[in-house]
């Protein structure tokens, strides 16, 4: 049977879904006409001609829908010559009735079995079950993938191009890379830094840095002359005494002033003797001059060489690679050039006075440390070039190992997803083949049906059934007939003439209705007379008389007792109409105590404005036609096109049963406008509701419509009749005296 039914953007009703839920055996919907309840038949009938409407089946088990509205009418009345026939099942041959029953019993079991693992695989809601469970494993995975993708998206968003717009493609990634990835597991830090150089803006090749020459300024630290005391040849007579006095470099800083004051002694004045000349220059001898050439020439060299680096860091500190640790080598640099300083300071005393032991501070731990920190960012530099040269390929090896690092990151998301979808599929794949062996059962078994059905099935009984029922009840100038040479019906007058055009509207009704019962124990074909279905009654009554009215009623309830007992092949019933009495009536049930029981549900129908809207109720929402009146006065969202009809039904019915009451004494009580509203509502009342009244119409918008309420009440006040009604407003009555 359907368990529910969605109805949106069709004819009065709106894109708000309005929905039918909970339903049950007996279902009872209740609606003036044009309010939308013929939509609700027609759905049910065709569901398939409106996508915009959903009927949800219990386990997905579709039954046959058997529909009686004016559709039905036009279609097998009106636009008919004649009646198809109705197939029932005769009493004759008791075997092939046996057989159909055994058969329809497994049939049955066969549909509940299927039902049974529907329910297993898709819930009894249909949303949860097997495959439910699956939908939450799915999403619960979706949500972790999702959580890694915006943890990572700012810095690695490159790696996830093409799939970061979506939370199912995301996830759906991550389950190919977990089948197919074998990209190298890396560092956070060595993705991030990869991918800002590889994903940002398309990388250029950079130079590398120039290399440091440092073999000459550590070979002059090892000179052996700076370790060498340069004094004169010793054999020489005055050596004696210079070697006392320990005085060599300033006698050879003296030999400078000597030579230049004619050989005469730059303190005393006095001529020398050509011996002390000759003393002096053999001291400072040729292995003399070569030991001192060779402490310039280090100055010399040592200062050059020193400079040269020194402006080669300083270029490449001003104009630093990306890949370089700049402060660091700054900090090397400056290190360098303390020491440099140094060194020549101290090459310089050496040069000033050869005859010192001189040792350099050794620059060659710096140059070391200045040399590895070039050849580690030309090394970064030549990766960044290679990368460069290969980029495609760069980037696809980094996007795989961006993954491999997503999936680490969702290991043990993963391992538990794998593990259970293994288990739901199976048990999917189980339940499915189950439920496709069920179905091709039960296909199976209803052709053997369909077969033994055409064995046994005959027009007539619904001709003598419709007969029986028409003569009881006094309807003796027409009868049903089998038309000549075929399995179809006509209507025929007593003398054979036909019948059908001359019918009355009651007639036609009344006769359609009877054959649709009769349709309902039956089929239109040979076959297909115990197929499960359901029935939907939308307005049987229109144009029947009371009495008919009960017979129609009786009848529906008869096939209510069927559906109760599980007699016949009806498996849920709807009711829809706009008449009050055939509704009390067909949903009288004396078990009933005010609340709704489980085996029926209640609905109204309406449309406050236009569009049409469901209401469901935990009571027959429908008691008499006056508190109907009263219930549209109560509502907030009542019709203003319907509420001055509505209240002078109201005024027509109460001051009626009062007696006595003379209109235009209470209308005199009004003045102006307010007279002419209260005349046009007790006008109604004395000319019967026959007519409209012209000179008395009043445009109907809001503000109206509030006048005509206030009116309303205040009758009831000068008629010393508030406390009715305040008894029929209920909640909704208002204390404050309202203004006219």
């Amino acid at each position: 049977m359907i368990e529910s039914i969605t109805i949106s953007n069709v004819a009065t009703y709106g894109g708000e879904p309005e929905v039918l839920n909970g339903l049950s055996q007996f279902n009872y919907l209740f609606g003036s006409n044009g309010t939308g309840k013929t939509t609700i038949s027609r759905v049910i009938a065709n569901e398939g001609d409106f996508p915009t409407c959903n009927v949800v089946w219990k386990g997905g088990t579709k039954l046959q829908p058997m529909v009686y509205n004016r559709d039905f009418v036009e279609r097998n009345f009106n636009n008919s010559a004649e009646l198809k026939g109705v197939f029932t099942l005769g009493e004759k041959q008791l075997d092939t009735l046996d057989k159909i029953k055994s058969i329809k019993a497994e049939i049955d079991s066969l549909t509940e079995e299927g039902e049974n693992l529907n329910a297993t695989l898709n819930g009894e809601d249909s949303a949860s079950g097997k495959n439910g469970e699956l939908r939450t494993l799915e999403d619960s995975l979706k949500q972790a993938c999702w959580a890694q993708k915006t943890k990572h998206d700012a810095k690695l968003q490159g790696g996830f191009e093409g799939f970061r717009g979506s939370q199912d493609k995301f996830k759906n990634k991550v389950l190919q890379e977990l089948d197919s990835n074998f990209g190298e597991l890396m560092a956070l830090a060595d993705l991030e830094r990869k991918a800002e150089s590889i994903f940002g803006q398309t990388p250029t090749c950079e130079s590398l840095v120039q290399s440091i020459e440092t073999t000459k300024i550590t070979g002059h630290e090892k000179n052996p002359i700076l370790k060498k005391r340069v004094i004169g040849k010793e054999e020489v007579d005055i050596a004696a005494m210079i070697k006392k006095l320990g005085n060599s470099d300033w006698v050879r800083e003296g030999m400078a002033f000597y030579e230049e004051n004619d050989k005469s002694c730059p303190f005393c004045q006095q001529k020398t003797t050509d011996a002390l000349a000759t003393s002096l220059n053999e001291y400072f001898d040729e292995t003399f001059l070569s030991d001192s050439k060779a402490i310039d020439d280090l100055a010399t060299d040592y200062a050059t060489e020193a400079a040269r680096i020194q402006q080669q860091l300083i270029s490449i500190i001003s104009n630093p690679s990306k890949f370089l640790d700049v402060e660091r080598l700054k900090a090397e640099k400056e290190l360098l050039d303390s020491k440099i300083t140094i060194n020549n300071q101290r090459i310089s005393a050496k040069k000033k006075e050869a005859s010192q032991v001189v040792e350099l501070e050794s620059v060659e731990n710096v140059v070391s440390e200045i040399k590895s920190l070039i050849d580690l960012a030309n090394s970064k530099i030549a990766e960044h070039n290679e990368m460069v040269a290969n980029l495609a390929v760069e980037r696809d090896t980094l996007k795989a190992q961006i993954w491999r690092f997503i999936l680490e990151e969702l290991k043990s998301d993963l391992e538990k997803y794998k593990s259970t979808k293994n288990g739901l599929d199976k048990a999917i794949s189980s339940l499915a083949a189950k439920i496709e062996k069920a179905k091709t059962d039960k296909a199976q078994k209803t052709i053997e049906l369909r077969n033994l059905e055409k064995q046994t099935t005959s027009v007539q009984p619904t001709i003598d059934g419709i007969n029986a029922i028409l003569s009881s009840f006094g309807f003796r100038g027409f009868k049903l007939a089998t038309a000549a040479g075929s399995t179809s019906y006509k209507l025929v007058r007593l003398d054979g003439s036909d019948a059908k055009t001359t019918l009355s509207e009651g007639e036609k009704t009344f006769v359609t209705f009877l054959y649709f019962y009769h349709l309902l124990k039956g089929s239109d074909s040979d076959s297909g007379v115990t197929t499960d279905r359901i029935v939907v009654f939308d307005d049987p009554v229109s144009s029947l008389d009371s009495d008919i009215l009960f017979i129609v009623s009786g009848l529906i309830k008869g096939l209510f007792e069927e559906v109760r007992q599980g007699n016949g092949h009806i498996k849920q019933v709807y009711v829809l109409t706009h008449n009050v009495y055939f509704h009390k009536e067909v949903s009288y049930n004396p078990k009933r105590f005010d609340i709704a029981m489980n085996e029926e549900t209640f609905w109204v129908v309406r449309k406050p404005g236009a569009v049409s809207k469901l209401q469901k109720h935990t009571s027959n929402p429908i008691k008499t036609s006056y508190e109907l009146l009263w219930a549209e006065v109560r509502k907030p969202d009542h019709s203003n096109l319907t509420i001055q009809n509505t209240l002078r039904r109201i005024l027509e019915n109460y001051f009626k049963i009062l007696g006595g009451v003379d209109p235009d004494k209470i209308c005199m009580k009004f003045d102006g406008k307010e007279r002419m509203i209260c005349k046009s509502l007790f006008s109604w009342v004395n000319d019967g509701s026959h007519f409209a009244h012209d000179d008395l119409y009043v445009s109907v918008d809001q503000s109206t419509v509030d006048s005509f309420l206030n009116i309303f009440r205040a009758i009831f006040e000068k008629t010393e009749q508030l406390s009715h009604y305040k008894m029929m407003m209920g909640e909704a009555f208002a204390e404050e005296t309202p203004t006219a």
